[in-house]
């Protein structure tokens, strides 16, 4: 359930720029009505900035459904807003679809500099922060695979400029959903192989 939340803005960010077409014209006028900017009904080079308002919208919703719940901020989450943010909102304002494209990278980036960073700062490589609880293994293999979640963030990173500027901007948004999930999910699946042997069971009381 939290992994859908995460990769929620980037589910619902496809299925707007699907349907944006389809969408009746009332309706993007009255979203016309609201924001600094307007939306032709029907174009589908509006659909991009569609799509990245609603991508905005629900990443500031997770955002907040998470602080009423738990009386604070999950980091993820928080970092996914801004930057949908900083780099949607020049999308928007600029109407220029180079922005929002940029945002995976930085993102991917940001969450490299992050897991190196634990490496340097605190006991524990983030990687073993996150997982240590439930798994018993050495040291030297949480500072391998914190490495490997590093090489990915960035493999993921320079891919996505890659596609980005070499490809249509349909086939970018398809790498956005189906790409990033499809290769986020292959890489953790690989990482839960690699760790199984150390999980520990803790005996019933």
């Amino acid at each position: 359930m939290k992994f859908l939340i995460e990769f929620l803005p980037i589910i619902l960010f496809f299925a707007a720029y699907k349907l944006y077409s389809l969408i009746p014209a009332p309706i993007i006028e009255s979203i016309n009505s609201l924001m600094p900017f307007s939306l032709t009904p029907g174009s589908e080079p509006d659909s991009i900035y569609f799509a990245t308002l609603v991508a905005i919208v629900i990443s500031g919703i997770t955002v907040l459904i998470h602080f009423i719940r738990h009386r604070d901020f999950n980091k993820n989450q928080t970092i996914t807003f801004v930057l949908f943010l900083i780099f949607g909102g020049a999308t928007l304002l600029l109407r220029d679809p180079t922005f929002i494209k940029w945002k995976p990278t930085v993102i991917n980036l940001v969450f490299a500099l992050i897991f190196l960073g634990s490496t340097f700062i605190g006991d524990k490589p983030l990687a073993q922060r996150f997982l240590g609880g439930a798994i018993d293994a050495p040291r030297s293999i949480w500072k391998k695979l914190n490495t490997a979640w590093i090489i990915f963030f960035v493999f993921v990173a320079v891919i996505n400029l890659y596609i980005a500027y070499n490809f249509s901007e349909a086939i970018w948004v398809n790498f956005k959903l189906f790409g990033m999930i499809g290769l986020t999910i292959a890489f953790i699946i690989i990482q839960m192989i690699i760790l199984s042997r150390y999980i520990t069971v803790k005996p019933e009381e």
